[in-house]
C-alpha cells in the first residue's frame, strides 16, 4: 500500500486539468485513426480495447461494437474511428474530420497518421491530445524532436524497428553471403528509415547493398527483377506500407529465380511467403501502452507534456519452411535456432494466427486498484525532468551547430 501511495504522489507533480471521465460537460470523445486495417494495428486495436474494456470505459456490448471499427457514443466515452485505407490524401482528410466532429483526443497508429495529426495539431490554438503508436521513426518523421522534446500536446510510444539485430540474420542464413538487394519508397519516412538502415549495417557486415526506388505497389515486380539481375543474393524489405502491401508481388518475382529468400522486417509476413521475418515485439504491449497513456490522461493523472517518447525494445524470428522450400531455399540450422517460430505445412509451431500473428496478447488478471497502480508506475518511469529536457535539447543544438 505504501508503494501505490508512493506512485500517486510521484503522479502529483505530473497532475494537469485534463479532460477527465468526470468531468462536467460530456464524455471525452477519442478517435482512434489508422492508415490502413492490416493484422499488425489489429494487435495494437486489440491492447487498445482491452485496456478500455479492462478499465470499465467500454462495456461488453459496446466492445463488440468497436471490434467491428465502429463510432461508438458509449455511456463513458466516445470513439470515432478513421481508417484511411493506405491513402496519404484520405488520411488528412480522415484527421481533419475526427476534429470537426470534436475528438478531444487522437490516438493515431502508424506513421504517416500520426506525422499528419501531429502537423496538424501543432498550428492549432487550443490542440487536441496526440497519443501515438505503430510508428517506428518519430523523429525522423518530425512527430517529435527527442523523447522529451515535442510538442506539450504529444506522447506516444516508439516501435523499433530491430535493424541492428535483423540485417545479421543474413550471415546467418549464408555466412558466405556478398549482395543483397532492398526497396524503398522515398514518399514513406519508415521505407526511407529502413532502406538506410539496411544498406548501412549491411554494408558493416561486408556486404554489397543494392537499393531500388518504386512509388507503388504495380512496380515491385520490375524492381524485383531488377535486384535479381544485379546479381543479389537475397531481397531484404523495410518497414513500409508499399512492401508490405505488395509483398506477393516480390515474394513471386523472387520465386522464379531459384534460391533467393526473401527476408522482412515485419514477421507476420511470413504468412504471406517471405522467408523470414523479423520484427519488434509485441505490438499487441504498444496498443496496452497507448491505452495507459490515455486513460491516464483522461482521468487526469498525467502532464503528456512531461512523459517521454516511450520505448521497450523487442525482437521476434519467424521462418516459414514451406515458402523456403517452394523457393528452393535451405534454411540453415544456425538460422532456425533463432526462430521463436515457424510456419511448416501450414501451421504455426506457436499456435500463432495470421490475423494476429503474436502470442500472449491477453492482459494479466488483475483488479483494477492493481491495474491503475501498475499502470501509474510504468507511466512514471517515463517522466522527463528538466535534467532530462536540458541534456536532450543541448543534443539537439550540437548537431545541428
Amino acid at each position: 500500500m505504501r508503494a501505490k501511495k508512493l506512485i500517486v504522489l510521484m503522479f502529483a507533480a505530473l497532475f494537469v486539468a485534463a479532460p477527465t471521465l468526470t468531468q462536467d460537460g460530456g464524455q471525452p470523445t477519442i478517435a482512434i485513426l489508422r492508415y490502413g486495417g492490416t493484422s499488425l494495428t489489429a494487435l495494437a486495436e486489440k491492447g487498445i480495447l482491452d485496456m478500455l474494456e479492462a478499465y470499465g470505459l467500454v462495456n461488453a456490448a459496446e466492445r463488440a461494437v468497436l471490434d467491428e471499427a465502429e463510432d461508438l457514443k458509449g455511456e463513458r466515452i466516445n470513439i470515432i474511428y478513421g481508417d484511411a485505407d493506405f491513402d496519404i490524401p484520405a488520411a488528412n482528410i480522415m484527421v481533419e474530420d475526427a476534429l470537426d466532429r470534436g475528438a478531444d483526443t487522437l490516438l493515431t497508429l502508424s506513421t504517416p497518421v500520426s506525422q499528419i495529426a501531429a502537423n496538424i495539431a501543432r498550428q492549432m490554438d487550443d490542440p487536441p491530445a496526440v497519443i501515438f503508436a505503430i510508428v517506428t521513426a518519430p523523429y525522423f518523421a518530425g512527430i517529435a524532436d527527442a523523447p522529451c522534446i515535442k510538442d506539450s500536446h504529444i506522447a506516444g510510444t516508439q516501435t523499433e524497428v530491430p535493424y541492428d539485430e535483423f540485417v545479421p540474420l543474413l550471415m546467418v542464413q549464408d555466412p558466405d553471403m556478398k549482395v543483397i538487394g532492398t526497396i524503398v519508397n522515398l514518399a514513406e519516412p519508415n521505407s526511407v528509415f529502413g532502406a538506410d538502415r539496411i544498406t548501412d549495417l549491411g554494408e558493416e557486415l561486408g556486404l554489397q547493398v543494392e537499393v531500388t526506388p518504386v512509388v507503388a505497389i504495380a512496380d515491385l515486380p520490375l524492381a524485383t527483377a531488377s535486384l535479381i539481375s544485379k546479381g543479389v543474393e537475397a531481397i531484404v524489405l523495410p518497414a513500409g506500407y508499399t512492401t508490405s502491401n505488395g509483398l506477393r508481388a516480390v515474394v513471386e518475382t523472387a520465386a522464379e529465380h531459384r534460391g533467393i529468400p526473401v527476408f522482412s522486417i515485419s514477421a507476420q509476413h511470413v504468412y504471406r511467403g517471405a522467408t523470414v521475418g523479423a520484427d519488434f515485439y509485441s505490438l499487441y504491449r504498444e496498443g496496452v501502452t497507448a491505452a495507459r497513456i490515455l486513460i491516464s490522461h483522461l482521468n487526469g493523472d498525467i502532464d503528456i507534456s512531461r512523459l517521454s517518447v516511450n520505448l521497450k525494445p523487442g525482437f521476434t524470428v519467424a521462418v516459414n519452411l514451406d515458402a523456403a522450400a517452394a523457393a528452393g531455399v535451405e534454411i540453415s540450422d544456425e538460422l532456425l535456432a533463432f526462430a521463436d517460430w515457424m510456419i511448416k505445412d501450414g501451421v504455426s509451431s506457436e499456435g500463432v494466427t495470421p490475423e494476429l500473428p503474436e502470442h500472449g496478447i491477453e492482459l494479466p488478471e488483475m483488479t483494477l486498484e492493481e491495474r491503475r497502480a501498475s499502470d501509474l508506475a510504468f507511466l512514471a518511469e517515463l517522466y522527463c525532468t528538466d535534467e532530462m529536457i536540458a541534456e536532450q535539447q543541448a543534443a539537439l543544438d550540437a548537431k545541428e551547430s
